[in-house]
């Protein structure tokens, strides 16, 4: 057997009842955090084009968008991933060499189950499937060094969540996930030097295009099985040799993923609670900061903090904002929080946050790279314009694995999140309905997804 064969093993072989309770919790509050973010993002304006597209398109289909109408699966995938994915506020999942956001599998697995008439079971058996595909090629085969995108393992770990909601059967499996591993290789420039919408998008298009995957391998379009060890295969070119016995596989890694306390790139989670206890505790005010310095890991470094991926105190967009360390701890002192009200474009172009945040400096601390990512470790340091130095170290935050975000701090966000675009009555019932997922049909927890309102998009604004 090709190692696509094992892993399509793996894949149709899992059930809801290999959850162990703690993972089925854990994934209820991530599915209910996810839906949160997607919730909270109807209003962006990248996610308005998406829905523009996808409804003039694919005006109808059998599977439901949040926010109201129908689509194909796949232009489903796009739009509800990329309503997950846009504020970046969704969870994570830290390896040595990589980072990723496993609930960017959702919005697939989501419009599958729904296609497929599938059981809320059903519904959580793929995710955690998709889950643990994504969380352990991030292990043992990260690509971000070499050039290329989390999203790349998106392409596996969607298609896998996909086949196993469809109820695929071993051998379309395995050509659902050959063809979408060989299809869609990303490459970092997405999230490096100057940010677009492709940020927010990257994770939602590749989800989507294994769901096309995924329904080509159902009506028998074949795919390489040899796309991860074959002749100019996925270790050749992209990953470099790496073993994974699928057949010893669990469904528990979602209890190592971690959730966001704030609307901020995961690597700042802790600086940024760091930052705002030391206000807390001294009181001062942003405006008698002379400059702050900040020892954190490499890889905050290098992805938020002026490191390889670019200079970050040049912010001008919400893509720049969220994946520039100094702009958020800027912004987190002068405002107290970090929430989607931090990107509006007036507040990213004011001159306090833009002059603070050239006081920012960031240093890769050896120490702490080593610690990373059992944890999160950083030091702050902030001068005061009285000369005045006040100092914190900090090793993890609330939502990091090592303490869990509960169901009600979970619940909380979610409504922060939600609360401009649905009633009490429906974020109620849609928790509930996460809550209760196991004895539903995915069709009764999409129909309330239904009924989020939605922005009406200025008729100047609309597309051609």
């Amino acid at each position: 057997m090709t190692q696509v064969e094992q892993l399509a093993d793996f894949v149709v072989r899992t059930t809801y009842d290999d959850l162990s309770e703690a993972a089925c919790q854990q994934l209820k509050i991530r599915i209910l955090d996810a839906l949160g973010c997607a919730i909270g993002a109807v209003a962006g304006r990248p996610v308005q084009l998406v829905r523009e597209y996808v409804t003039e398109f694919s005006p109808d289909g059998p599977c439901t968008l949040i926010g109201g109408g129908r689509a194909a699966p796949d232009r489903a995938a796009l739009l509800n991933g990329a309503l997950v994915r846009y504020l970046d506020f969704n969870d994570s999942y830290l390896a040595p060499g990589e980072s990723c956001h496993p609930s960017d599998n959702l919005g697939a697995v989501l419009a599958a189950a729904e296609r497929a008439g599938a059981s809320g079971r059903d519904l959580m058996a793929a995710l955690a499937t998709a889950y643990q595909v994504q969380c352990r090629l991030s292990d043992v085969a990260p690509v971000r060094r070499r050039g290329f995108d989390h999203t790349t393992h998106v392409a596996y770990a969607a298609a896998a969540g996909v086949a196993r909601a469809l109820g695929l059967d071993p051998a379309q499996t395995a050509h659902a996930i050959a063809l979408s591993g060989t299809a869609l290789n990303a490459l970092r420039v997405t999230r490096t030097g100057m940010l677009s919408h492709w940020k927010g998008l990257a994770a939602p298009f590749a989800a989507a295009a294994a769901t096309q995957a995924a329904l080509l391998a159902a009506w028998g379009v074949t795919g390489p099985l040899e796309v991860f060890e074959g002749m100019k295969g996925f270790m050749e070119t992209i990953s470099g040799r790496f073993t994974t016995d699928w057949s010893r596989e669990d469904l528990e890694r979602v209890n190592l993923t971690i959730l966001k306390r704030y609307n901020a790139e995961v690597h700042s989670q802790t600086a940024i609670a760091g930052i705002l206890e030391l206000q807390g505790t001294y009181h001062f005010t942003a405006a008698a900061v002379e400059r702050i310095d900040v020892g954190i890991f490499d890889v905050a470094y290098s992805i938020i903090g002026g490191g390889e991926e670019g200079d970050k105190t040049l912010v001008f967009t919400k893509e720049d904002a969220d994946h520039s360390l100094p702009y958020l701890l800027a912004v987190a002192l002068l405002d107290g929080t970090v929430m989607p009200e931090q990107f509006a474009p007036e507040r990213i172009q004011r001159q306090d946050v833009q002059a603070l945040l050239c006081r920012v400096r960031i240093r890769p601390h050896e120490a702490y790279s080593r610690r990373f990512p059992a944890e999160m470790p950083c030091r702050l340091s902030v001068t005061l314009k009285n000369g005045q130095v006040l100092s914190r170290e900090a090793r993890d935050y609330p939502g990091f694995h090592t303490r869990p975000m509960s169901w009600e701090a979970a619940f909380e966000k979610f409504t922060a999140l939600a609360a401009p675009y649905t009633t009490t009555e429906l974020r109620a019932a849609i928790a509930q309905a996460v809550r209760d997922v196991a004895g539903l049909r995915v069709a009764e927890l999409t129909r309330l997804l239904a009924e989020v309102r939605v922005p009406d998009v200025a008729a100047s604004e609309r597309r051609p």
